[in-house]
This record gives C-alpha cells, structure tokens and sequence, in this order.
C-alpha cells in the first residue's frame, strides 16, 4: 500500500455535502476505505443579526472544492473518486486522463494550514459573518437601550463586544454592547 496523501477535488460548487455524501457511501460500498480513510468540507460557522435574531450557518472555506485524505497508487480508488457524480476531477490534473499525469497532492504545510484553521473554528465558537466597523451605524435591539440607534466606537473581539455612542435626551453617552444586542443599520 502506497502513502496517504491529502487532494483537492474539484466539484459543482453548492453540492459539496451531496458529493461527500455519495463519496463515502461508493468508498463503503466498494471497500475502498483503507484506500480513501477521509473526506473534507473545510468550512466554518459564521453568524449573523436579522430583524434581532442570531442566524447561524455552515460556510466554505472554498466553494466547489472537497478534500480528500487518499492513496492513489490504487487505480479503483482514483477511478471511484473520480466517477462520483458532480465531480469534476483533481485539482491539478487538468481533466487529463490517470495514465498521463496523477493529481498534484497537497504539500503538509498546505494541509496543517487547512486543518489547523477548521479545528480553530471547532475550538471555539462561530465569527461574525460581516463585522462591524468603527463609525459605522447600528440599532440597539436587546436590553435598556433597545430602539436607539448609535455609532461604535469600538469594537472589543475577544469579547465579543462594542463601545457603542448613543444619543439620549440630546447628549452621546458610551454604552458597552454585545454583539448580540446590535443589529447593523442598512
């Protein structure tokens, strides 16, 4: 048996899960598992604020690719990752045949750099979508200040929290926020 190598895998972007998903149940069906061991979405959770509630979903790291932890040396695991439907190719092959030129694995340095950012985010928990800015405008929507509008000031990220001026009875007075507490004015 040959080494295990990461490759990327170039597919129809948006159906990423849908190929993963018929990558491991063809890498199951046809026991190709000491073969291909691993399938990759490198993604992050990311939140945002709409009409004063906390949305959170899944987003690529890079969309219409999929990683693949795979030893090649056997022509059935290239050949089974590369029937899948959706799937374009390996990235590096430029849609060439196997017998006249194999995938560019990935270097190590590449692969840590990928996993080291998707077991970051795992670590701890999901980043802003759109951060905020300093000058920009938002809408307190929680707590004794909800319905006035204000300007941040600052912005305190390993807090998750902002300096936040509001205007009440005429004059600016700071006010410490959440970020779950403010929604960006549009």
């Amino acid at each position: 048996m040959g080494e295990l190598k990461w490759y990327v895998l170039r597919v129809i972007s948006g159906q990423e899960k849908k190929i993963k998903s018929y990558l491991e149940t063809e890498i199951g069906r046809a026991k190709l598992t000491d073969f291909i061991p691993q399938v990759l979405i490198p993604s992050e959770k990311v939140y945002e604020m709409r009409n004063g509630k906390k949305r959170v979903r899944e987003r690529n790291f890079f969309p219409g690719y999929v990683l693949v932890s795979a030893d090649l040396s056997n022509g059935e695991a290239y050949h089974a990752v590369n029937n899948i439907p959706g799937v374009i190719g390996f990235l590096g092959n430029n849609g060439s045949t196997a017998s006249s030129k194999e995938p560019v694995s990935l270097r190590q340095s590449e692969v840590n750099r990928i996993l080291g950012n998707v077991d970051e985010i795992d670590q701890f928990e999901e980043k802003l979508e759109k951060p905020f800015i300093k000058g920009e405008g938002v809408k307190v929507m929680d707590g004794p200040f909800s319905g006035f509008t204000g300007t941040v000031e600052e912005i305190f990220e390993d807090k998750k929290k902002l300096n936040v001026t509001v205007k009440i009875f005429g004059r600016n007075t700071p006010v410490e926020l959440s970020y779950m507490q403010v929604e960006k004015v549009e």
